[in-house]
């Protein structure tokens, strides 16, 4: 076996080493690694015991791990593919059915159509995109109902078009999704009465608004004026009603959030959004306080890999700040990206969470 001299840069403080002793699946593809005195290599997710750090020998590439002369690992195959990428297959393939499918599939029948048990497909669904098949199909049938309201000529025609095949069902389904009649949302929300108020926090101005399903929006500025605008023109036909007393409470609590990210009360949300930007959504609120993810990660962990520029576009697109983390995703090498509501305050949330004693008493 042809024994090369040890990279010096594998430590015991080496992050790639750090994943090595995690069996991090999220590092296979990124790397591999070869051990001297067992003559194998394998991928970063290996369940083997884990070598000693001056034993090992890590590998920009499979051809470069093969090059070696040793032999690959029984037990993680690192010439095929990964556990993570078989998971990461199915749920792109159960996604794709369900997108296709004109009635939602019941798990049963989607699992027979992976060739794979419903629970090892609801349990890898849900660990990967944050949400079950099931939640999945009703935001696809939401997006559509949405959709295919905007664009009918009549509510007949689009209850039709969104695969409905009875006016009840469609009426049922539509308020619960919309919070609103068809009729009401193809008018543009007009008689929908969203609640507002704006407070002052650290970072500036704080709106928040509500709809009858929870809050519909969280913004940061330097002024109300704007903010209060910006509402206005994301909403042109709702009735905007000014808070009372008791509204305020909210307000106090999205303050708190801001002030403590990662500690604040879990708000009832109704956020409005394409299948696609609910998933990604999903994802952020399941980044921990004092955590960040890069774009890459959030497409990998919605089961499409090669979708980072869209998850970008949908953390742009996020309207609820901090109940909605957005701020915890970074780029790849851990610089600060764009910020709807500016860099410097992405700074701050993310400083406060990663240094919490430092947040300003509230």
């Amino acid at each position: 076996m042809n024994r090369v001299p040890l990279q010096r840069a594998l430590t015991e403080g080496d992050p790639r080493w750090q994943q090595i002793l995690a069996r991090d699946p999220a590092a296979d593809s990124l790397f591999w690694y070869s051990v001297i005195t067992t003559g194998v290599y394998c991928r970063p997710s290996c369940p083997s015991r884990a070598a000693r750090p001056e034993h090992v020998r890590l590998h920009d590439s499979l051809a470069q791990a093969r090059a070696t002369g040793c032999r690959p690992c029984l037990r993680c195959n690192p010439d095929g593919s990964s556990r993570q990428q078989d998971n990461v297959a199915l749920v792109t393939r159960a996604c794709r059915l369900l997108e296709q499918g004109e009635q939602a599939f019941p798990l049963a029948q989607l699992a027979q159509r992976l060739g794979r048990s419903p629970s090892h497909v609801q349990r890898t669904f849900k660990a990967l995109t944050g949400v079950t098949p099931k939640a999945y199909a009703a935001a696809l049938r939401a997006e559509q109902t949405r959709t295919t309201l905007q664009r009918a000529s009549t509510i007949t025609q689009a209850m039709y078009l969104a695969g409905f095949s009875s006016s009840g069902q469609f009426y049922r389904h539509s308020e619960a999704i919309l919070g609103m009649s068809p009729t009401t949302y193809r008018s543009g929300g007009a008689r929908e009465t969203l609640h507002f108020a704006v407070g002052e926090c650290s970072l500036g101005a704080v709106l928040v608004a509500s709809s009858a399903k929870g809050v519909v929006c969280v913004t940061l500025g330097d002024d109300a004026d704007s903010l209060v605008g910006d509402l206005q023109d994301r909403f042109p036909a709702a009735t905007l009603v000014g808070a009372d007393a008791d509204y305020e409470q909210l307000i106090a609590q999205v303050v708190g959030m801001v002030e403590s990210p990662g500690t604040g009360a879990d708000l009832p949300l109704d956020v409005r959004g394409t299948a696609f930007q609910q998933r990604v959504w999903q994802a952020l609120r399941a980044i921990p306080a004092g955590q960040t993810r890069s774009y890459t990660e959030i497409a990998r962990a919605i089961g499409q890999p090669s979708s980072a520029r869209a998850v970008a576009r949908a953390c742009g697109a996020n309207a609820v700040a901090v109940a909605i983390p957005c701020h915890r995703v970074v780029r790849q090498d851990g610089a600060l990206s764009g910020y709807r509501w500016g860099i410097e305050r992405k700074r701050a949330l993310l400083a406060r969470e990663a240094f919490p004693a430092d947040a300003p008493d509230n």
